[in-house]
């Protein structure tokens, strides 16, 4: 039985080696067809960022107008970290949007597929891969789409009225009007629309996550454009943010911001500035509000928030030039926590700007007093490390009595 078992044994690891030894030499003897082969299947590989389409449609003729696209900035959430599709040349995923109610298209196009060409190899589902992300009710056909967007002029912007301002705009050759409206979930219409929208944090924000609306704690915070279509006023969706309240105890509320998004088609314009300040002057009216924070701010929020805090400060008497040349003050710390809701670390920041921007550079012992007083700064909480472990080493080095 045992010698039956052992004879089987070997035959299996002769199969074993003869096959591995065959591949070999295939690989040996036919490299080139291995190569081609490889070859083929990389003409299936295609970019998930450029094959991603996005559109903010208004009109018909939009949907076929190449320069009303947009592309993604990330895609690795739902493709990946190579941000790759296999399985197709020539990809096309479009979603088009409304420009207002951002009710959507989605279509997935492609001039080949791999599995018109090779038997036994499967593409990406790319297909389900965007369902999973884009809530029920999108359109898969152009003409139910269009038939939507004569609905435009019924939508209406949710929530109340915080904030109207203009930008100019070149290419219109005219001032265009902007709205900030704060909204809460309980806003009819409100909950099906922000499934729409926070789609596009996949594409923009490269570690977006979906937030649970339910939780009465959020605030949100949407810019319109204003602007009129065969005599109707229109709007169209800009951007948007969201804010979480936390509790302070035993009285006190933190607004943390968590997203902050403005689509493409509107990025460089200054709507993402007027959004953060109106979100802070909406806050600083309310006793209730201990300073308003942000959750793992990126680089380009934190040069954003930097503008807004320097503008908000410099309204304050206590940042005035004659005070940022007497240095950082416990007035400063009081007077932007309690009129601008700002905490003390941003306060110092916002001196350190203002100090720099009073300072005249040239002049070498001003310039040298500005570099000292943020080496102060920075030295800090070196020196309490330093003094810490010094006490503690000290500790150590006390002999003991039995």
């Amino acid at each position: 039985m045992v010698q039956r078992a052992m004879e089987e044994n070997q035959i299996v690891w002769t199969f074993f080696f003869s096959c591995a030894v065959m591949i070999d030499m295939f690989l040996c003897v036919f490299p080139t067809a291995v190569n081609d082969m490889e070859k083929k299947l990389a003409e299936f590989k295609c970019d998930t960022n450029e094959a991603v389409c996005l559109k903010l449609v208004r009109f018909p003729e939009d949907i076929d107008d190449e320069s009303t696209t947009f592309h993604p900035e990330y895609s690795h959430q739902l493709f990946g970290d190579d941000e790759v599709a296999f399985g197709y040349k020539g990809l096309q995923i479009q979603l088009y949007y409304s420009a207002g109610n951002l009710s959507t298209l989605f279509k997935v196009k492609y001039t080949a597929r791999v599995t018109d060409t090779f038997d036994c190899v499967e593409p990406d589902d790319v297909e389900g891969k965007v369902r999973e992300i884009i809530p029920a009710g999108f359109c898969c056909n152009t003409d139910d789409f269009i038939s939507l967007l004569e609905k435009e002029a019924n939508f209406r912007p949710f929530g109340s009225l915080l904030h109207t301002y203009k930008v100019h705009n070149v290419e219109a050759g005219e001032d265009l009007t902007y709205q900030i409206h704060k909204v809460d979930v309980s806003c009819p219409g409100f909950r099906e629309y922000h499934e729409r929208l926070q789609t596009f944090l996949m594409w923009f924000i490269e570690t977006a996550s979906f937030i649970d609306v339910d939780d009465d704690h959020w605030d949100f915070f949407l810019v319109f454009e204003k602007y009129n279509k065969d005599g109707e006023t229109l709007y169209a969706t800009v951007g948007y943010m969201t804010v979480y309240n936390y509790y302070v105890y035993p009285d006190k509320t933190r607004p943390r911001v968590s997203q902050m998004l403005i689509l493409p088609p509107f990025q460089g314009e200054g709507h993402g500035a007027q959004l953060l300040e109106t979100v802070h002057r909406y806050y600083c009216t309310s006793a209730k509000v201990q300073d308003i924070t942000a959750e793992d701010p990126s680089e380009n929020y934190v040069k954003l928030r930097d503008f807004v805090l320097v503008k908000l400060c410099l309204t304050l008497p206590s940042f005035s030039s004659e005070k940022l040349s007497q240095g950082f003050s416990e007035e400063m710390v009081s007077e932007a926590r309690e009129k601008l809701k700002i905490n003390k670390k941003h306060a110092r920041r916002v001196y350190e700007i203002l100090r720099l921007r009073n300072t005249d550079m040239s002049d070498e012992e001003k310039a040298r007093e500005f570099r000292l007083e943020v080496k102060k700064r920075l030295y800090g909480p070196y020196r309490v490390s330093v003094c810490v472990l010094s006490a503690r080493v000290s500790c150590r080095s006390i002999p003991v009595c039995d």
